[in-house]
């Protein structure tokens, strides 16, 4: 029996493609945002003094990335207020959309699912604002095909803490042995919502996962669509 599926964003419902040269570009586009001019001194207290600790190992705890950029900011001479700096991150923000792009079928998937009578919902790491992430779902047509979208960035906790899982599944007022999570990270997705008791199944259309000693998925989904042949099993 099946009452919920829930997915993870960058590399399932999303792809997401890392491009180091979007990160000047953001930058840049950020401190157009304010009316200055690109700074290197900015890019590089970034790059080499800040975003390593986006990466930190032995901690779930999100990072506060708002107050990083303020930081990062303040250190190149630039101080900021709470509007400079949404300005800042929205700029930002927008300047990666080429790194994004969504899942061919994942508009058919959600609704295919929406219409067995599954409740829908979306658990994803991400450093940015909530609002930028939620406005993301929106534009690209996801956010009124899920019932609940929770990010790390509102949480305070990164998958696979069980924290950031919970707060989904008590929106969606389900039991975890009868919800499906699809992700693409074996230890993030398939980990942290095994040990919730959740079913799993890996997604492998945008990447295949294969970390040493990770948790194995109870299914693999080779193509969005196959998601709907895993839950009509599980049905």
């Amino acid at each position: 029996m099946l009452d919920a599926v829930l997915f993870d964003w960058g590399d399932t419902l999303m792809r997401w493609t890392w491009d180091p040269a979007l990160l000047p570009a953001g930058h840049a586009a950020g401190l157009r945002a304010l009316g200055r001019p690109p700074s290197p001194e900015l890019t590089a207290l970034l790059v080499e003094a800040y975003l390593p600790r986006l990466a930190r190992e032995g901690t779930l705890e999100e990072i506060d990335y708002p107050a990083l950029v303020r930081d990062a900011l303040a250190e190149a001479g630039i101080e900021v207020d709470d509007d400079e700096l949404a300005r800042y991150l929205e700029a930002e923000h927008a300047a990666w959309e080429p790194a994004r792009a969504l899942a061919p079928a994942a508009h058919a998937l959600l609704d295919a699912l929406r219409e067995r009578g599954l409740r829908l919902g979306l658990v994803s790491n991400a450093v940015d604002p909530p609002c930028l992430l939620h406005r993301d779902l929106e534009r690209y047509g996801v956010a009124g095909r899920l019932d609940v979208a929770v990010f790390s960035s509102e949480v305070g906790w990164r998958k696979p803490h069980p924290a950031i899982f919970e707060r989904a599944l008590g929106a969606l007022a389900v039991e975890p042995g009868l919800a499906l999570f699809v992700g693409d990270s074996l230890v993030n997705d398939v980990g942290g919502a095994g040990a919730l008791g959740m079913r799993t199944c890996q997604a492998l259309w945008f990447a295949a996962d294969s970390a040493d000693r990770a948790p194995e998925p109870e299914f693999r989904a080779g193509a969005e669509m196959d998601v709907l042949g895993v839950v009509d099993g599980l049905a």
